[in-house]
């Protein structure tokens, strides 16, 4: 398994505007000057935290998710946050893993945000992502669901005595007030993962006036920051070293102890 180049994006958005967001979107990703493979993009990054679907889902033909396919293949990359969805009669919080083939994997999120009325308008998903690239084996998560360490844990699989994932992605609208949750939690599930954590978030003021001041986030699997932005926009290149998860792994083997577990459908 060879290393692996990752961008994260932490961006303003604009409220509800799906083309804007589109547009703006492509010139930042048309700005980055370094060859990447995976890019990674907010929660609703079209849209913004809203809880209009009715008004903004678009379903898997829509054109946020041709932007996704189209910018894939022209870039040669992987990428990836979430959109507003429709689909068989339900809308979805929902990640899209797109890939440069045109090929995607999707993951709806898990658990949603009760506090602020995201269960009254969006249908739970009930299966976890996990994506693979260049021999990586990626656990894409969205936003809330970084309170829930069951449902991100990693296990030794026994069908290859390996984990089940190397890195964590999660994708947020993570309101400034409540940014110590968001840092700390990012790197416990490091720690407790022995994993490279990825935490995009937005900045600036959604259409409720509430402020998010990013933190986007790279954490080692020794918990230990590579990177974090607070306020400002910012894009953010590295490489994650297959060496350094090895290490950490083999010197340092915890996963192997893990209690077992199994998690059940939700009532």
């Amino acid at each position: 398994m060879s290393d692996l180049k990752i961008t994260l994006i932490q961006s303003n958005l604009h409220w509800e505007n799906i083309d804007a967001n589109l547009r703006m979107f492509d010139e930042k990703i048309n700005s980055i000057q370094e060859r990447t493979e995976i890019v990674v993009l907010p929660e609703m990054f079209s849209t913004g935290f809203s809880m209009q679907p009715e008004k903004l889902a678009q379903t898997m033909e829509g054109s946020a998710v041709n932007w996704m396919r189209k910018k894939a293949a022209e870039k040669k990359i992987v990428i990836t946050g979430s959109l507003i969805i429709e689909d068989r009669g339900y809308f979805f919080n929902r990640l899209i893993w797109m890939l440069p083939n045109g090929q995607f994997g999707t993951y709806d999120k898990r658990h949603l945000f009760g506090y602020a009325g995201e269960e009254d308008h969006y249908h739970a998903g009930d299966k976890r992502l996990i994506a693979q690239v260049k021999g990586w084996k990626i656990n894409l998560n969205i936003c809330y669901d970084l309170r829930f360490p069951v449902w991100a844990r990693n296990t030794i699989q026994p069908s290859t005595q390996e984990p089940a994932y190397d890195a964590l992605i999660y994708v947020a609208n993570w309101p400034e007030r409540r940014k110590t949750a968001w840092t700390t939690l990012l790197q416990a599930r490091a720690i407790e993962n022995q994993c490279f954590v990825v935490g995009v978030n937005r900045v600036g003021n959604d259409g409720n006036k509430i402020y998010h001041s990013g933190e986007s986030s790279l954490i080692d699997p020794m918990g230990e920051i590579v990177y974090r932005k607070s306020d400002d926009e910012d894009i953010f290149s590295y490489t994650l070293q297959r060496d350094k998860l090895n290490e950490v792994r083999s010197h340092l083997p915890f996963l192997k102890d893990a209690d077992a577990f199994t998690i059940l459908p939700r009532p």
